[in-house]
């Protein structure tokens, strides 16, 4: 327990913030308030209530706050007069109460203490106009700064949403061109197979035709990774040999059986068991039809698949089915983040992931993270201009759990380093940008994941670098 000490009016008197009161607020002060010697240690800590007010009178204080598992001093003084605590609190309910800070005496000191509900009811009475000057001030910039998140989030929200759509609308109208030649095939296919059921050919050959069609749907997902090149040369090498046969059609089967492997030599062991030039175009064109009602099928399915990834990215980055505070895996956070911004990043951005996936699943508020790698992402993306390398890095640092976030952009200039992370600080146009992207991430991290969130620039590499805590609070003894 601080040591008591006796309250002297003259003493208060010298104090810039008690210099103008009269002998009576400055009696009520003494009576209501108290003086006491603190050891060096911690006055109060961060998170806990705000329940008094204090001056410093003599001594030296360090107000820190925690970042991570580490307190980082912010300020240290030994000016008379300094004060901390239960400023706010005469602005009542409107604000929070809860300290945002830590303070600590480094050396015994001497501090005029006074209650927070006794504080408050002193500065509502003997200042009434200048309090609420000061708190429709202090409260309209709370709401404003609270409006103008909420705008950009919005915003922000309806860019992803139009992105969202454009790459859902591709892998859609794909899935629907597929469905439609879809049954042109399958018509197709049914007059093939009737026109070879009545061609005479043995129950051998068409036993071996069979085991072909097999052959070549089963190896058609190997095919599909042969090079544009030398899918191009098959086609001419087919095209050639089917002119020479006098196949009709021939140029429209040759690119479908390039796709399914075929080549000149296989054509030519179909020819020999067929017989005849008719029987030939008969079960090539069957085997055309189906070959390309696979091919279309497997568009359906790739289609699909997209879109279904699209959804789950979606589901992913909103969290809509998910509790706001739990355990997740940051790569899956990044993951639907990046599957989210394809299209606001663009086909002239490299991006390069380097995530090491054995690092463990962290506490966090899911959705806000996803807010903090949008802002980040798209800063990056903006400052190259939509022309570069954006590379995506998790690690581990100690006990935290490292994001990195670099862009080849030309870099932050110097002398605006140390405001970025300002609100309403921005560099764009008028109209491109509030300049609260970085607060919120800066809020995010910082405020509510303990975490902390630093820049390192130069010109074709800037990092912006979050460090959220492997554990919550009470695991790391800091709560």
């Amino acid at each position: 327990m601080p040591e008591r000490l006796p309250c002297r009016k003259s003493e208060l008197r010298t104090l810039f913030l008690f210099e103008k009161l009269d002998d009576a607020k400055l009696d009520w002060l003494c009576r209501n308030g108290s003086v006491a010697r603190f050891k060096p240690g911690d006055i109060y800590r961060e998170d806990d209530l705000a329940t008094n007010f204090y001056v410093l009178l003599d001594g030296e204080l360090v107000i820190s706050r925690r970042t991570g598992a580490e307190d980082v001093e912010i300020n240290r003084t030994s000016q008379v007069g300094a004060y901390a605590g239960a400023w706010r609190t005469f602005f009542g309910d409107g604000v929070d109460h809860t300290l945002d800070n830590t303070l600590r005496a480094t050396r015994p000191s001497r501090l005029y203490v006074l209650a927070a509900d006794k504080f408050a009811a002193a500065v509502r009475e003997w200042f009434p106009m200048p309090l609420h000057l000061l708190e429709g001030l202090f409260l309209g910039m709370k709401n404003t700064q609270r409006a103008i998140s909420q705008r950009e989030r919005l915003v922000a929200l309806g860019s992803l949403s139009a992105g969202l759509m454009h790459e859902l609308n591709n892998p859609t109208a794909a899935a629907m061109r597929a469905t439609a030649a879809i049954r042109e095939r399958v018509a197709g296919l049914r007059r093939a197979l009737a026109t070879i059921a009545s061609s005479g050919l043995d129950s051998a050959t068409l036993a071996g035709l069979a085991t072909l069609q097999e052959q070549l749907l089963e190896q058609l997902p190997l095919v599909s990774v042969a090079t544009p090149l030398d899918v191009a040369d098959r086609e001419d090498e087919l095209t050639d040999w089917l002119a020479a046969r006098g196949v009709a059609g021939g140029w429209r089967m040759a690119p479908t059986f390039a796709q399914a492997g075929l080549d000149a030599d296989r054509l030519d062991s179909i020819s020999r068991g067929t017989g005849d030039a008719a029987a030939l175009e008969n079960v090539l064109d069957w085997l055309h039809h189906t070959i390309d009602l696979e091919l279309s099928m497997n568009e359906i399915d790739d289609s699909t698949t997209r879109i279904s990834t699209l959804v789950t990215a979606a589901q992913q980055y909103t969290q809509m089915d998910r509790t706001p505070y739990r355990e997740v895996d940051v790569h899956q956070l990044l993951d639907s983040t990046l599957v989210m911004l394809t299209h606001t990043i663009g086909d002239g951005v490299t991006v390069v992931t380097d995530f090491d996936r054995s690092l463990p699943a962290v506490p966090a508020y899911a959705a806000e993270l996803n807010q903090v790698w949008t802002n980040l992402i798209t800063n990056a993306v903006d400052a190259m201009d939509g022309h570069g390398r954006l590379t995506v890095r998790t690690g581990r640092d100690h006990d935290r759990l490292l994001v990195e976030i670099a862009d080849t952009g030309p870099g932050i200039a110097e002398a605006i380093k140390d405001r970025i992370f300002e609100p309403f600080f921005t560099t764009k146009p008028v109209g491109a940008g509030t300049g609260l992207g970085l607060d919120i991430a800066w809020r995010i991290v910082v405020d509510k994941h303990r975490g902390t969130l630093s820049v390192d620039s130069s010109p074709g590499d800037t990092r912006f670098v979050v460090r959220l805590p492997l554990g919550p609070p009470s695991e790391r003894g800091d709560g």
